[in-house]
């Protein structure tokens, strides 16, 4: 069954040869329903859109929409998983878009992949009113909080088999996502997919290579923003387990995004909310440094 959401305007049919989307983590089938039906994207040749500016299609979890014994699926299903990194990035990423976008020709179609409950992308189109935006993501409680604000929804995994037309998106949206992808490669190969020649990639994530991350490994402290378990948390300070399966230097990033086929326009830093207030000062310092500050953010073009 084909996934339609039922705006217009949307991103155009589904290049998923039939298959339903594989979810991000195990290879697991995540699909957005229609009218409280489990669906693929774009099965059986049909066309299946995401509508950037119209109203939010349905989502539901109906049981055989999970994955049984996907741990991962499992975990990010969970009540207690943090679904939102806060007002600090759904600023960040609002002031990078518009910056993008200034002097842009006609609506943009921006896809956020990854999209959580929204609150990002809500901020993101309230300071962006001329433009289409649409957010996808796995979590069918995420992708609910997300329909509340009112926005355009499709659940579905960033692996592969997006449910977008090939070259159909001018911005896509990788906000604190690629360090819980179990399949990176596929994910990036995708964004590339989507994108429209010369489209812009908005990417960020926590730096392993933080400036406090240095000081910590040097006395065998596990470093902050890694996870050896989806049960707790060991080895570093903290509390929250996020998911985190892997991390990235600002040199390991850039070097695997320009493999993948995109050019990097800037890389920048940001401070990370967590840090203890008396070391704001220094961590916002270390923002003028990215290979050592405590978030990566970077603008890259699609070759």
């Amino acid at each position: 069954m084909s996934v339609t959401a039922p705006a217009p305007g949307g991103l155009g049919p589904a290049a998923a040869g039939g298959q339903a989307s594989p979810a991000a983590a195990g290879g697991q089938a995540s699909s957005a329903a229609a009218g409280g039906q489990a669906s693929s994207a774009a099965a059986g040749g049909q066309a299946s859109s995401v509508a950037a500016g119209g109203q939010a299609s349905s989502v539901d979890r109906p049981e055989a929409s999970r994955a049984p014994g996907n741990p991962l699926q499992e975990f990010y299903e969970s009540p207690g998983v943090p679904l939102r990194s806060g007002p600090d990035r759904a600023r960040r990423q609002a002031r990078m878009l518009a910056e993008m976008l200034r002097g842009f020709a006609g609506p943009a179609v921006i896809v956020d992949l990854g999209c959580g409950d929204g609150s990002a992308l809500a901020a993101a189109a309230e300071h962006n009113p001329a433009h289409r935006f649409a957010g996808i993501d796995w979590s069918g409680d995420a992708l609910r909080r997300a329909q509340a604000l009112g926005l355009t929804v499709v659940r579905a995994g960033v692996a592969a088999s997006l449910p977008v037309a090939d070259g159909a998106a001018d911005v896509v949206i990788m906000s604190e996502l690629i360090e819980h992808l179990v399949d990176p490669d596929g994910a990036v190969a995708e964004v590339r997919r989507v994108l429209r020649p010369g489209g812009s990639l908005l990417l960020s994530t926590p730096n392993l290579a933080a400036w406090y991350n240095r000081g910590l490994l040097a006395f065998g402290i596990q470093p902050i923003f890694s996870e050896v378990s989806l049960r707790g948390v060991f080895g570093r300070p903290g509390r929250v387990v996020a998911g985190h399966l892997r991390l990235y230097t600002r040199r390991a990033l850039t070097e695997f995004l320009t493999a993948s086929g995109f050019r990097c326009v800037t890389v920048t830093g940001a401070r990370y909310h967590d840090v203890p207030r008396p070391l704001g000062p220094l961590d916002r310092a270390f923002c003028r440094w990215p290979a050592a500050a405590s978030i990566l953010l970077v603008h890259a073009r699609k070759e």
